[in-house]
């Protein structure tokens, strides 16, 4: 008995630390690319529409493919999906970092694909194996997503520049990481138990699609990601507009990507103890629209600070957003459909972000209109989020 109660312990503890790993692989690949925009413009004569497709295939990746994560995991099981997920992930970040052009598109769509199960699949783990502690497991995975999302945005440069690894060096390193994750996922091939059901895939999801909650989520979770992916793509850029070095650009986003960490530990922890999450959503928005004013404002200076409040808003929405995930499910198969729908259609509004902000800036030749714009989001993410916030289960 006792011998037993230390397994489960330790299965446990490993199922945990996987989920982890996988979940801190799943932003570097993206968060890595922002501060070399330039480096890889220098060196390919990209355009700003042809840079910003790169931080929107892997959106349209996860547009496509989250939706059928409810089809693979039913034939294949949530572990062993992962684990392709993650070998999928490896070779994505090896094949972007060849020295041939379309092979950095090519790659990126790849490892979007991987990461597009990953971040559907987290929730629905959640569910089946924490659900009494759904708030506190989500706080540390997503809080372990901003890890990773800092780590890659702060060294990225460094690792190009000063350990002269180029700008394709820089991004191959991620691959280590993701085969470590890997390795460590493995044990759960046969430990995982794979959860039987009649149900059909597509019936399910069409049930989903019709259900007024189920949109609010998938557009609480759309909008707040448009920002995230925005953020991520072109507040380097804003930067060296108002006089910042390349390296200092790289280490601010990875500011406001830390405190996203505090945001994505803090919030869905909170938000977990509660039945309503409205007033969090309320909090999260008003905070959002005082560091956009305030970015809007350079001449009053404390860009520090606005950008640790609206990286701190956006770890705090995105961690809510994978916790309506669980709370508004009534169990696995669903929290892993509503996950499927909502990042679908959520990753579908996310992926105009940056190409739509780069031309607008293009056309415009100013980050201020960009910026109102992200406002304007901001305000019916606020509708959005209110509405999902509501306590209630969509219906299977």
């Amino acid at each position: 008995m006792e011998q037993n109660i230390k397994s489960n312990k330790r299965n446990t503890a490993l199922l945990l630390a996987g989920i982890l790993l996988i979940a801190f692989n799943l932003r570097p690949a993206l968060a890595s690319l922002g501060p070399l925009v330039d480096d890889i413009r220098e060196a390919t004569g990209l355009s700003n529409f042809m840079l910003g497709l790169l931080t929107t295939l892997p959106l349209a990746a996860f547009c496509f493919v989250s939706i059928s994560a409810a089809f693979f995991t039913k034939k294949l099981g949530i572990g062993r999906v992962l684990f392709l997920a993650l070998i999928l992930l490896t070779t994505g970040i090896l094949i972007r970092s060849l020295d041939w052009l379309p092979a950095l598109y090519i790659g990126t769509f790849l490892l979007g694909i991987a990461i597009a199960f990953g971040n559907v699949l987290l929730p629905s783990l959640t569910k089946q194996n924490f659900p009494n502690n759904a708030g506190l497991i989500t706080s540390l995975y997503s809080g372990m997503m901003g890890i990773g999302a800092a780590l890659a945005a702060g060294i990225s440069v460094p690792l190009a520049r000063d350990y002269q690894l180029n700008w394709q060096g820089s991004l191959q390193v991620w691959a280590i990481v993701s085969f470590l994750a890997l390795l460590l996922w493995t044990p759960q091939l046969w430990r995982l138990k794979r959860v039987k059901s009649n149900r059909n895939p597509i019936q399910a999801i069409k049930n989903m699609l019709g259900q007024r909650l189920a949109w609010n989520v998938a557009m609480f979770m759309g909008l707040q990601s448009f920002t995230f992916y925005v953020i991520l793509a072109w507040l380097p850029d804003l930067l060296i507009s108002r006089g910042y070095d390349h390296e200092s650009a790289g280490w601010m986003l990875s500011l406001s990507q830390a405190t996203g960490i505090l945001g994505s530990l803090t919030i869905p922890f909170i938000a977990g103890k509660r039945s309503n999450q409205q007033s969090l959503v309320i909090f999260l928005v008003a905070m959002e629209v005082l560091s956009i004013i305030g970015l809007l404002l350079p001449q009053f200076g404390l860009q520090w600070l606005w950008i640790s409040m609206i990286g701190y808003v956006l770890g705090g929405c995105f961690g809510l957003a994978l916790l309506f995930l669980v709370l508004r499910a009534r169990d696995t198969e669903t929290a892993t459909e509503l996950s499927g729908m909502a990042q679908s259609v959520g990753y579908f509004i996310a992926a105009t972000g940056p190409i739509l902000i780069g031309s607008i800036f293009d056309f415009t030749k100013s980050w201020n209109y960009p910026l109102l714009f992200l406002m304007i989001v901001a305000l019916v993410k606020l509708y959005m989020g209110l509405q999902a916030g509501k306590p209630g289960k969509v219906s299977r």
